[in-house]
């Protein structure tokens, strides 16, 4: 059987004008004739930046990608993609994954690779670049930033974001001063890398283990460790290999791959945004998932990982302690062990040469850091499309709870009157947020955890109940309902909420539900319709997005986005 030609040959490999178009001009760069006798041309995606810490040292990776690229007998071409910088992007990083995905998908279409790298870390890069290349189906592989060191404070570890809300909070309820807290932040982020915490940058990284696109140890290592160095050399091997055997990103990302997934985030207590980036990746290559799934295969999981926000650890911890592969190896037969790779081997075969180096970080089945808690799926007339719950990160209390509503119609609402000592609020009621959905903020950003009133905080109060429609940094915690869907802008049940209205939430049962009568809600809605007013967004990024951006139990992607086109381009450039 003859082999495919390499679909870099159409451009480099004709002696005709064409080719000598495409070959002249790239060899400007410093590539000599011979590299184009038939090798494997690589595209490097790298999301490096300045803007971000997270991805500030991956121009040096990917130095270390070519040379595992050249060696195994390819060509490595490095190009940009957007960067998008977690802390810094406003309104949220969440507005631009599914752009970056798009520029992702049509950088490799457009151009003459027959496989690409991706090099990424923070929390919307990871998805987006992955959303991009599994819409475009070539041979791809993912490469993790890594973590960064873990933070000191005082003689003491402190992880990033987590204790922020923390230190936050105390500083409102008058336990800590801002002194202390300003000396903080100069310990907390130490080196280059994403989140040390289990946040969504670690969580996504760790997935992209569980779905076999990327090679072992890609989460846990440290941004600034050597072995990240080699594990790029390795990834630059790899690609070439994926290359010559065809094996693309739909041959990895399949049900098992995403049930593991599924079944790791359960695992390690992972951040509530990965459902809506795994949904979203799942509607690129056409594999059914549900919101449904996250609880169902979820249950099956107990918390294996004991760091920050669900436990003590970080992920420098994590890494000394085994890694996702540890994982996968105490989940035994749970775990999907016959799936696919891109390193060439099953989960299985990488599970099976695991070891846990310390049980305090990683326990096992029969002696779990936490019951089953993965994510709770709500339903209720309050989401009758669905909200989601981190019970590890909650306050067991409050799991089950109902209190009168403090309603905020927006997040200039929620700054201008959550510090009022007027504000009507006592421990018992549920705070509610409007507007921060998908189209609402839009970009659906990480308000969801609500600083507490002070007024409550000084009581001796630590968490309360909070629902939004928006989601919440990975690296928080507490009794938070996010993702409420339809969210409020799209006239979700949430937009029809009103200060005193009593809500109950049950979540062993899975329900969250406003206890008001419909012929009431049909009263709100019909007033709430004749309110409303147009957008203030009416060009540009932010208008195509708010016009076609699915709902939190969808994705988030936009409708046209969903699926794929394939890698083919029929008509030359010139």
């Amino acid at each position: 059987m003859a082999k495919t030609p390499l679909r870099s040959q159409r451009s480099y490999g004709k002696h005709d004008r064409d080719g000598f178009i495409h070959r002249s001009w790239i060899k400007a760069t410093g590539l000599p004739d011979h590299v184009f006798d038939g090798r494997p041309i690589i595209g490097i995606a790298n999301t490096w930046s300045e803007l971000v810490t997270c991805q500030v040292h991956l121009r040096e990776l990917a130095g270390f990608v070519k040379r595992g690229v050249w060696e195994a007998g390819g060509v490595p071409i490095e190009f940009p993609a957007m960067s998008l910088p977690e802390t810094q992007m406003r309104p949220t990083a969440m507005l631009f994954r599914n752009l970056l995905a798009m520029e992702v998908e049509e950088s490799i279409r457009a151009n003459p690779i027959d496989g690409v790298v991706l090099l990424g870390g923070c929390d919307k890069t990871t998805p987006g670049l992955l959303m991009g290349a599994a819409s475009v189906d070539l041979p791809a592989i993912f490469l993790s930033s890594g973590a960064m060191l873990n933070g000191k404070f005082e003689g003491r570890d402190i992880g990033s974001g987590t204790d922020v809300w923390r230190f936050s909070e105390a500083v409102r309820a008058g336990d800590m001063t801002l002194d202390d807290f300003l000396r903080a932040e100069s310990g907390m982020s130490r080196s280059a890398g994403v989140c040390n915490t289990m946040g969504t940058a670690s969580t996504m990284a760790s997935l992209t283990e569980a779905l076999g696109i990327s090679l072992p140890n890609n989460a846990a290592l440290p941004a600034v460790d050597s072995r990240r160095r080699v594990l790029a050399h390795l990834t630059g091997n790899r690609i070439v290999q994926l290359v010559k055997d065809d094996v693309k990103p739909s041959d990895i990302l399949t049900r098992e791959a995403f049930e593991n997934a599924i079944l790791m985030h359960a695992a390690i207590g992972g951040s509530t945004n990965a459902v809506v980036h795994l949904l979203a990746l799942a509607g690129r290559v056409g594999v059914p998932l549900a919101l449904e799934d996250f609880d169902e295969l979820g249950r099956k999981a107990p918390l294996l990982v004991n760091l920050m926000p669900s436990g003590k650890y970080l992920m420098e911890d994590f890494c000394y302690a085994g890694g996702a592969p540890a994982v996968a190896r105490e989940l035994g037969d749970i775990y999907r062990r016959d799936a696919l790779t891109v390193s060439g081997r099953t989960q299985g075969e990488i599970a099976d040469e695991a070891k846990v180096f310390n049980p305090e970080v990683i326990g096992t089945l029969g002696r779990p850091v936490g019951p089953s808690s993965g994510v709770w799926v709500l339903h209720g007339n309050l989401c009758p499309d669905g909200a989601i719950l981190k019970p590890s990160a909650a306050s067991p209390a409050l799991l089950t709870h109902r209190g009168r509503a403090v309603v905020f119609e927006d997040i200039e609402d929620y700054h201008a009157r959550i510090d009022d000592p007027a504000l009507e609020v006592d421990e018992m009621s549920v705070l509610v947020l409007k507007g921060c959905g998908p189209k609402g903020y839009p970009g659906m950003p990480e308000v969801g955890n609500m600083a507490l009133p002070p007024k409550v905080l000084q009581t001796g109060v630590t968490d309360m109940v909070r629902i939004s429609d928006a989601r919440m940094s990975g690296t928080a915690y507490g009794t938070v309902i996010l993702h409420v869907a339809p969210e409020a802008e799209a006239g979700g049940p949430l937009a029809l909420v009103r200060n005193g209205d009593e809500i109950v939430l049950d979540g062993p049962g899975r329900r969250l539900d406003l206890l008001v009568d419909e012929a009431e809600l049909a009263h709100r809605r019909a007033a709430w319709e004749a309110a409303r007013k147009p957008s203030k967004y009416d060009r540009g990024w932010a208008r195509l997005y708010i016009d076609t951006v699915q709902q939190a139990d969808k994705g988030v992607d936009l409708e046209f986005l969903v699926g794929k086109s394939s890698s083919q381009v029929t008509r030359e450039s010139h």
